[in-house]
């Protein structure tokens, strides 16, 4: 029977010690990701003059693409580490290093090492991001009612650390230099790896062991893992050293492609040939559901950080009291939105399950969708007014961004919690990687979708977010519609 458990178990905010300890790892790694996120794309697309990199629109907004579909691509072997390797725990470690050392070498004012920074920054993210969301499952008995409460309260810590990214590398990248901006998301991150390190302990047992079946060899996988990571050492060497170059808007629609086929593989295999029970099976189909869903409006939010901020650089009027703000400083928006409103939709959750009248998850993922559909209706009038007037006000993107917000509430920690419940025991960590590979294959296509929308300059964008808005309000209409036929069951790890 479901029960709020009522022990020594209540340490934070009325939820297990090991969740501020998570939360506050997740904080600093989302300040870092967000800070230098935000500088990403202004920096690539601003000439050498002004310290930037000169590139054009639709090639920043390709690289911009690859690099946040590479992100969330790399959690899925990052969760299998975790299963088979290294156990959760210390594959959230080990990547937080990495993360660390990516941020400070992207802070070296030089091409090359800003492209290999980026490399480490996706591996790195790849080992902690799938991860470090497990443990907090984890940290719940079974039937536990919190669970969902509390992935709400530990996605307020990626909202605070992602608005202090934006003030803090958004206004030392854009007004004293970028690569201040990018050392400053290093030093944030080097503050998670050592409050981590500290009080880790915290966590028991939850993610301390790898997910092995007693037929498994672990050997294997060890030597898998080493083969691998030799490839991606020689790759990034000889790449480093010039043997070989890109095409970004190629490339990124390759890695699309590249996405589809591992997804698509990956749920054949779980599917047909994993083994699993009927009810494990029901539940594949509701998290197979869920990662449609997911791509979509993940596509949709992730303009945030490519269209939507460079038409708030060069479209938006920033002027508030005589001073231009950064650009960035407007994105503080969305995370501040969600720090005031987490607290409402977590409360709100509980009170309707204990009432008996929560609604299900795809019912909340399609919530999710309309109302950001809502928001890209909002932005097609400031940029229409854009284009009158050559600056628009900040009200449209700020409105923009609250029904994003609120669409984000309703899918993104549901959706993490889903994943959690959900998920057979042996595949929990994989599966929070695919989770996040919808996420990539959702930056990949937001890549795509920005830098068309360029293509033609700001005239070009209307077209766009309605494109958006009809798919948002697409995908939402199936997800009410199959809620009707498709049915999971939260499953127990009995060890």
């Amino acid at each position: 029977m479901n029960q709020i458990i009522q022990s020594s178990d209540t340490y934070f905010l009325g939820h297990p010690k090991g969740l501020i300890t998570l939360f506050l790892t997740e904080m600093w790694e989302r300040m870092s990701f967000y800070g230098m996120r935000g500088l990403l794309v202004l920096f690539m697309t601003r000439e050498i003059t002004d310290g930037g990199m000169n590139l054009s629109a639709p090639e920043a907004m390709a690289i911009y693409g690859i690099y946040g579909a590479s992100v969330y691509f790399l959690c899925v072997p990052g969760g299998w580490i975790a299963d088979k390797i290294f156990g959760a725990q210390r594959t959230v470690l080990y990547g937080a290093v990495i993360i660390t050392l990516g941020h400070y070498v992207l802070a070296i004012p030089y091409d090359k090492t800003f492209f290999l920074g980026l490399v480490l920054v996706s591996i790195g993210t790849g080992l902690l991001k799938p991860n470090i969301s497990t443990i907090v499952g984890q940290l719940y008995k079974p039937g536990d009612l919190r669970i969902d409460s509390g992935y709400t309260i530990f996605y307020m810590s990626i909202n605070i650390g992602s608005m202090l990214g934006f003030l803090v590398c958004g206004y030392l990248g854009e007004k004293v230099g970028w690569h201040w901006g990018f050392g400053a998301a290093g030093v944030g991150m080097t503050f998670g790896v050592l409050q981590y390190i500290f009080t880790s302990k915290s966590l028991g047992d939850a993610g301390r062991f790898p997910k092995l079946s007693p037929e498994e060899d672990q050997n294997k996988y060890i030597s898998l893992f080493k083969y691998s990571s030799a490839i991606i050492v020689v790759t990034v060497i000889t790449g480093f050293l010039g043997f070989w170059s890109i095409n970004p808007e190629l490339l990124n629609q390759l890695t699309v492609y590249l996405i589809l086929v591992v997804a698509t593989a990956y749920f054949i295999y779980l599917f047909f040939f994993a083994g699993l029970n009927k009810t494990e099976t029901d539940n594949m189909k509701m998290l197979l559901l869920l990662f449609f869903g997911s791509v979509l409006f993940w596509a949709g939010f992730d303009q945030g950080g490519s269209s939507l901020n460079l038409f708030a650089k060069d479209y938006t009027d920033l002027y508030v009291f005589g001073w231009e703000m950064p650009a960035t400083f407007l994105q503080v928006a969305n995370p501040l939105m969600v720090v005031i409103f987490a607290p409402f939709f977590a409360s709100f959750w509980i009170m309707l399950g204990r009432r008996n009248l929560d609604p299900d998850t795809p019912q909340k993922f399609a919530l999710g969708c309309f109302l950001m559909a809502l928001g890209f209706f909002a932005i097609i009038f400031g940029v229409e007014a854009a284009m009158q007037n050559e600056k628009a006000g900040i009200q449209f993107l700020l409105i923009t961004y609250l029904f994003h917000t609120l669409g984000e509430l309703c899918l993104s920690p549901v959706g993490l919690s889903a994943t959690a419940k959900y998920s057979p025991v042996k595949y929990r960590g994989q599966m929070m990687g695919i989770w996040f590979l919808s996420s990539s294959l959702a930056a990949g296509l937001a890549g795509l979708l920005a830098s068309k929308s360029f293509e033609s300059g700001i005239s070009s964008m209307p077209d766009l977010f309605q494109q958006i808005i009809f798919a948002l309000c697409f995908v939402g209409i199936f997800l009410l519609i199959a809620n009707k036929f498709v049915k999971a069951t939260e499953i127990v790890d009995e060890k």
